[in-house]
C-alpha cells in the first residue's frame, strides 16, 4: 500500500509523533495495525492501515511495538521540572524568523488530520462585538471572524514580522470592520494599552504554551481584565495546546515537551495544564470546553464574574 509524504517542517516533526500515538490508541485496539507510521529519515507519514481482525494477539502485540518504538527516543525520567519559556524579547526575534514561511509551519495536511482547522472555525464563529485577538501571527484566524457579528478587531502580536504578515493579509480580505494592529507584549501590556473592560469578546489560539506557566498566567490575568463581565456578555475564547487526559499520551507528551519546544516546536511546551491555568486566575469561569486529538487540544468559552 502506497505512502504520502507530508513537508519535513518543525511543526510536523511535533504532530507526527502524537499523531501516530492517537492512531494506535485509537485503531489498533479495533482490530488494525499501523503498517508504517513515520520514517524518521524522511520525514515521512504512512497512511498505511491494514486490517488483522483474525488475531486479536497480533494485534496487541502490534501496538505495543509501535507505543515502544515512539517512546523511544524520550529519555525517561527526565521529567521537565519547570515549563520552557521564550522571553518576550526571544519570542519576538525567533518569530521576526519564522514569519515569512509561519504559513508552512502551522498549515497543510496535519492540522485538518489533527481537527485544528474544525476548531478553529467553530471557536472564532462565536467572537462578536469589538474583538480582540492576542498572538495574531501571519492571521491563520483572520478569515474565519464572521463580519455580522464582529464590529472592529484589534490584533496583538510580539513580533513585527508577524504582524507585517497579519496586515497584508488583511489587506487582501479587506473586511467591512475596522482592524488596528499593535506590537506588544500580552503577558504584561494589555490593561495598560486598552483598559479594563475593553472588549467583548478576546481571542487566543496557540499563544500560551510559548510563555511558559509563568507568562501563560499572566498573559490569562491580562486577558481576563480587558475582556467585559459576563453580565455585559463579555467572552475569552482559548485554543491552545494542552495534556491529553489519555494517560499514556500525556505520559509522552511529558517526556518530549521540552526537547520538542527547543528543537523544532517554535518554543511551544505542548504539556501544559490550560484548565489548571485559567482556574488560578480566580476571576475566569469555563463555560464551555472541547478536546481535539485525544485532549492534545482544547478550545475554553470562558466568562469574567462579575465584578471581577
Amino acid at each position: 500500500m502506497g505512502t504520502r509524504s507530508l513537508p519535513c517542517n518543525g511543526n510536523l516533526r511535533k504532530l507526527l509523533p502524537l499523531l501516530g500515538v492517537i492512531l494506535v490508541l485509537t485503531k489498533a485496539g479495533q482490530g488494525y495495525s499501523i503498517d508504517r507510521l513515520m520514517s524518521s529519515s524522511k520525514c515521512e507519514f504512512s497512511t498505511a492501515i491494514t486490517t488483522n481482525n483474525d488475531n486479536p494477539c497480533e494485534n496487541t502485540t502490534n501496538r505495543r511495538r509501535i507505543i515502544s518504538t515512539l517512546f523511544s527516543g524520550a529519555v525517561v525520567g527526565n521529567l521537565p521540572k519547570s515549563s520552557f519559556a521564550l522571553s518576550p524579547n526571544e519570542a519576538s526575534e525567533a518569530y521576526d524568523q519564522y514569519a515569512k514561511n509561519y504559513n508552512d509551519l502551522d498549515g497543510g495536511v496535519a492540522p485538518s488530520l489533527l481537527g485544528i482547522d474544525e476548531a478553529r472555525t467553530k471557536m472564532l464563529g462565536q467572537a462578536k462585538g469589538n474583538v480582540l485577538e492576542i498572538g495574531v501571527g501571519t492571521g491563520l484566524n483572520l478569515d474565519r471572524y464572521n463580519p455580522a457579528y464582529v464590529s472592529s478587531l484589534t490584533l496583538v502580536d510580539i513580533s513585527e514580522g508577524m504582524l507585517r504578515e497579519a496586515k497584508a493579509k488583511i489587506e487582501h480580505l479587506n473586511p467591512p470592520f475596522k482592524v488596528t494592529f499593535y506590537q506588544a507584549d500580552a503577558t504584561s501590556q494589555l490593561v495598560d494599552l486598552f483598559g479594563k473592560n475593553s472588549f467583548d469578546t478576546v481571542v487566543d489560539t496557540f499563544s500560551l504554551c510559548v510563555m511558559g506557566n509563568d507568562g501563560a498566567k499572566q498573559c490569562i490575568q491580562q486577558l481576563s481584565e480587558v475582556v467585559k463581565c459576563e453580565s455585559d456578555g463579555g467572552r475569552v475564547l482559548l485554543l491552545e495546546n494542552s495534556r491529553s487526559s489519555n494517560a499514556a499520551l500525556g505520559l509522552y507528551q511529558d517526556l518530549t515537551a521540552q526537547t520538542a519546544a527547543s528543537a523544532g516546536g517554535k518554543g511551544c511546551v505542548y504539556n501544559q495544564n490550560v484548565i489548571q491555568l485559567i482556574k488560578s486566575i480566580g476571576t475566569l469561569g469555563i463555560l464551555e470546553e472541547e478536546a481535539y486529538a485525544a485532549g492534545l487540544f482544547r478550545s475554553f468559552t470562558c466568562t469574567k464574574r462579575n465584578n471581577s
